[in-house]
């Protein structure tokens, strides 16, 4: 387990290059791998989820190679794989499970999928069952990892998903691209919608209104060129690190701001941050722009319903914004945090208090007190990238050192977090 020392800093000033976003690049690996013929991905994410994602798909037979620093997936149609000679290995990807079971459940061939322990822990039944009726078997202990898929052909559904989870509605729509007539998903709450953006892209038929999609099939996928924005759970870390150091001043250019995902931009402005959006553009149906973060003052908001879904990744760091805001923070809804990497209310919890913050866990959420100064600690990252990165900005405003447990963690999902934190950390 290797450890890293936090000290703290007088500002961040400069300009930082996020890695590709995750989810899109999840997404844009697998749809890539069932068009027919080859696809071009450009600001691919090397995170170790998606890389997971990658060896999972060449143990189906797929091509994928990476020169000139894009990566060619040469596509094999939606029935090209082939039966994999052992246990595919999600490692620590809960998107590379969920996403590629709803594809499993189809092919001609038995496989078994597995990953890391954390992700045995993690709850499978939320796509074990549509998948099961829409005609799959899906064998496991407990709803857990490791899933033993008897893929086969499938039927069209209409499916209420009883959690807001962007995983489940897209493992049933991958599934649904398989399936005669409209398979449709409806939410409790919007999610993040990349895979109906990039279906459609891919040339799928996709419709809906509110919190509810739908995809028609059989569909057949048509070889398209992708360019992956940055990563904004990614720049999150640095926008509020930036909000919280005095003099701090920081420019993240390429960074996708797709409507369900900038939750987090609109808690800062609602807290007082002051980031602002320039050069926006859109490319293959998911807008970007250049963000710019100043050191802003600070208050506390109320955070809870729809708006959870949209900044369920960045709870974690928008806990830190709080501590350093004025008044109390109220974060509830976020139940579905327990059931992450680790339980992340948890995590957050008991790492604030080592660092001296006034907060309060709840059964889904979490109250924050501010402005409290932050002392260094030893801080637990559970093996959890984001517990990890967010505990490092909270290291540059403690006072002392702070020392992250576990910090290799981070590759998961920013494996050069810590080397382009220190090129724009002014001592």
């Amino acid at each position: 387990m290797e450890e890293k020392t936090i000290t703290p800093v007088r500002s961040i000033q400069g300009t930082v290059q996020v890695p590709g976003d995750k989810s899109i690049s999840h997404r844009a690996l697998i749809l890539a791998s069932l068009a027919n013929g080859s696809c071009t991905l450009r600001g691919l994410s090397g995170a170790g989820d998606v890389l997971s994602t990658i060896d999972c798909l060449k143990s189906l037979g797929v091509s994928i190679t990476k020169r000139s620093g894009v990566v060619v997936v040469k596509g094999k149609g939606k029935y090209g794989y082939k039966k994999p000679k052992k246990a595919l290995n999600a490692a620590n990807s809960g998107t590379t499970i969920r996403l590629l079971s709803g594809v499993l459940a189809a092919q001609p061939f038995v496989c078994e999928i597995d990953g890391d322990e954390s992700l045995r822990n993690r709850p499978m039944r939320r796509i074990i069952e549509p998948l099961e009726s829409m005609g799959a078997h899906i064998e496991s202990a407990g709803y857990k990892a490791p899933l033993k898929i008897f893929g086969g052909p499938l039927h069209a559904i209409d499916y209420a998903s009883t959690v807001a989870s962007a995983q489940v509605k897209s493992c049933v729509l991958l599934a649904g691209l398989y399936a005669k007539g409209s398979t449709r998903v409806s939410e409790p709450a919007p999610t993040r919608d990349h895979t109906e953006r990039m279906l459609e892209v891919f040339g799928a038929k996709i419709g809906g209104a509110q919190n509810v999609v739908c995809v028609q099939g059989p569909a057949e996928l048509t070889p398209t060129d992708i360019d992956v924005p940055g990563d904004l759970s990614a720049a999150a870390f640095f926008l509020v690190a930036a909000c919280l150091l005095p003099e701090s001043n920081i420019t993240i250019k390429n960074v996708g701001i797709n409507p369900s995902r900038i939750g987090i931009l609109d808690a800062l402005t609602a807290m007082g941050g002051r980031v602002e959006r320039t050069e926006v553009s859109n490319l293959n149906k998911e807008p970007r722009c250049t963000l710019t973060a100043v050191h802003s003052r600070l208050t506390a908001a109320n955070f809870g319903g729809s708006m959870i879904p949209t900044i369920i990744d960045e709870i974690p760091i928008l806990a830190i914004a709080a501590t350093q805001a004025h008044g109390n923070t109220i974060i509830r809804d976020a139940g579905e945090l327990r059931v992450k990497e680790s339980d992340r209310l948890a995590a957050v919890a008991q790492n604030l208090l080592a660092m001296g913050a006034q907060i309060k866990e709840t059964r889904d959420g979490l109250v924050i007190t501010g402005p409290t100064p932050l002392h260094g600690a030893e801080i637990d990252s559970f093996g959890d990238h984001r517990i990890a990165m967010s505990f490092t900005i909270a290291g540059l405003l403690a006072a002392g050192e702070t020392v992250i447990k576990g910090s290799e963690c981070v590759r998961i999902s920013f494996p050069g977090f810590f080397d382009s934190l220190e090129k724009v950390c002014v001592a």
